[in-house]
This record gives C-alpha cells, sequence and structure tokens, in this order.
C-alpha cells in the first residue's frame, strides 16, 4: 500500500560485483535516526533529464570514484519500488539495478555529497553466502538471491 505523503522518486542502482562475485555495498544511517544502520548498494536518485543507466554511472562515480559509459551497464537486471523514511520524509522509489563487473576497485569516496559524507560510514564487498549468513540489515532484502543468479550459483530448492 502507497502511503498518500510519499514522495515519488525514480533512482538508479549498480551492483557492482568482482571477480569472484562480491558486491559492493555501503553502510550508512537515516540522518533522523542515526542507531538505524543498514546496507545499501552503490545509486541514488536521478537528477531531471537523466536516464536510469546516466543516473547510474554518475551515481556509480560520485560513491566509488569508478568511471565508465552508461553504454558499460547494459540493461537493468532488477527493477523494485520500495518506500522508506528519510530524514524525516516518507519516500516511494522505483529503481533500477544494474550489474557492473570488474576485476578489482579500490574505493574512492571523495565524489560523496554532503549528505553521504554525514551518512556513510563504511563500505565493504560482500559474497551472496555473507550476505545470508549476516544479521545486518541490507537492501534489498533479495539481493544474496540476486547475485547468486546472477553468477550462477546453484540455490537450493
Amino acid at each position: 500500500m502507497t502511503r498518500p505523503d510519499a514522495t515519488p522518486r525514480r533512482a538508479a542502482r549498480v551492483l557492482l560485483v568482482d571477480a569472484s562475485w562480491r558486491v559492493l555495498m555501503l553502510r550508512g544511517c537515516d540522518p533522523a535516526r542515526p542507531h538505524h544502520r543498514y546496507w545499501f548498494t552503490v545509486g541514488g536518485g536521478l537528477d531531471s533529464g537523466e536516464t536510469p543507466a546516466q543516473g547510474a554511472v554518475r551515481e556509480l562515480f560520485e560513491e566509488t570514484g569508478l568511471r565508465v559509459g552508461p553504454e558499460a551497464l547494459g540493461e537493468p537486471v532488477h527493477r523494485d519500488v520500495v518506500e522508506f523514511p528519510f530524514d524525516g520524509r516518507w519516500y516511494r522509489q522505483e529503481q533500477d539495478y544494474f550489474v557492473l563487473r570488474v576485476d578489482s576497485w579500490e574505493v574512492d569516496v571523495a565524489g560523496f555529497n554532503e549528505i553521504e559524507r554525514a551518512t556513510v560510514d563504511a563500505h565493504r564487498w560482500w559474497t551472496a553466502d555473507e550476505l545470508r549468513a549476516s544479521d545486518e540489515p541490507f537492501y534489498p532484502p533479495s539481493l544474496p538471491d540476486l547475485i547468486g543468479a546472477l553468477s550462477g550459483e546453484e540455490l537450493p530448492c
């Protein structure tokens, strides 16, 4: 059910995965609830006039220092709609997920904006199994199965 006060937002996210199929996640918090920490994929809201692929590569560069063109992403591998509070507002976010494989990458957060500098405190590469075993919140919750499916992992029945 959609909250009537939810602000609509379009976003694009990047599943940046290394040669071992580990996905890069950032850990942050909601400024209005700093005790609530969670892991999330690279990405964010689209700027006016941006396509999802354009927004995804802009966010990838800002949040990791990795620069690629939109054509490097191909088509989205996942889409969802989420509702969540952030900094005292409620959002309804439609988002596309792209996958980008790299051998490895040394994350550079110099491109963080003010809110990211204030709320993001860590980054980490996670395997699907590490995510499945973790008791830390992460988004999207289906990420371990998505990464497993993309990597060709045999999923248990």
